[in-house]
């Protein structure tokens, strides 16, 4: 989401406001905006995709200090956390933000960690029956994905379990940095597989281009979670419509800025879905995409 449109969510919250309540609070709200990829401008720090600078540029947002913090992502979660354990921090993006650590319940957060959970694990299964149905000759997946994100961990347990349901047997890649990641491609080369399946998280989006050249070099049809991959190399994503999070965070905004506690407010779970197909990264690995998914697309890229 860019910065206008998270800045547009956050003036209709105010709007909101009881004229009253706007009346006796006069105090400008300061966010600090954290995001590993994107650039803003009110209060924002981004790391451009180098993880190693979230925690720096969380301290120093927290020294500003910043009113509150809104990340977009584990790994600016986890920055954001250690920058402070007082300022309010609303969260999107978070694949599995219990099993992570970074709430105690969806019902009752605890600490200073709010917002919105992506339930990534929980998409595994329809993300492996996807793959299935658009290849459906694919019996040996390559799954590429980061072993050091406690969500991924749990993902890829979770894919585990739903591989034999859809008859594919997966083949782990890890990669836990730049430079693993090219070992892990090189090794996915070497024996190429039926397709692929990436996990989105600060590592992998960050280097998306790379993998998605990666498979459309060997024309390998691969499977993701974000929109970006399938425009990286990918023939399709599944997953949470981020947009629809963005707009539901912005409500969180507005509730901490009225005096809420973060601790008693729920952590809320994606009901918005969609099903993204690039048909170009199709037809460039020489795949037709079946009529009957691509029908159920929210969005066809051509």
């Amino acid at each position: 989401m860019k910065r206008r449109e998270f800045i547009t969510l956050l003036g209709g919250a105010t709007i909101a406001w009881p004229l009253a309540a706007r009346a006796q609070q006069p105090k400008l709200i300061r966010l600090g905006y954290l995001d590993p990829r994107r650039h803003f401008k009110m209060e924002d720090r981004s790391a451009d995709g180098q993880l190693d600078r979230l925690s720096n540029l969380a301290t120093e947002l927290e020294r500003l200090p910043v009113d509150m913090f809104v990340v977009g992502g584990d790994a600016p979660i986890i920055a954001a956390m250690r920058a402070s354990d007082t300022i309010p921090i609303v969260m999107t993006l978070a694949a599995d933000p219990i099993r992570s650590g970074f709430i105690e319940s969806l019902a009752h957060p605890g600490g200073n960690v709010m917002g919105m959970s992506a339930l990534a694990s929980d998409m595994a299964g329809k993300r492996l029956e996807l793959l299935k149905e658009a290849v459906p000759r694919a019996q040996r997946v390559a799954v590429l994905w980061n072993s050091d994100n406690p969500s991924k961990v749990a993902e890829w347990g979770e894919t585990q379990e739903a591989a034999g349901t859809v008859g594919l047997a997966l083949r782990s890649v890890e990669a836990r940095s730049r430079d693993e990641l090219e070992t892990a491609l090189a090794a996915i080369g070497k024996n190429l597989p039926d397709a692929m399946l990436t996990f989105a998280e600060g590592l992998t989006i960050s280097l998306r281009q790379r993998i998605g050249t990666f498979a459309l070099a060997n024309r390998l049809p691969m499977i993701s979670e974000l929109r970006e991959f399938a425009e990286a190399g990918g023939i399709a994503t599944y997953g949470v419509n981020r947009a629809d999070l963005w707009r539901r965070t912005a409500t969180y905004v507005d509730k901490i800025a009225r005096g809420a506690k973060p601790a008693d407010l729920p952590v809320e779970q994606p009901t918005r879905f969609e099903l993204i197909i690039n048909l170009n990264n199709a037809k460039a690995i020489g795949l037709d995409v079946p009529p009957t998914l691509l029908a159920r697309a929210d969005e066809a890229i051509e």
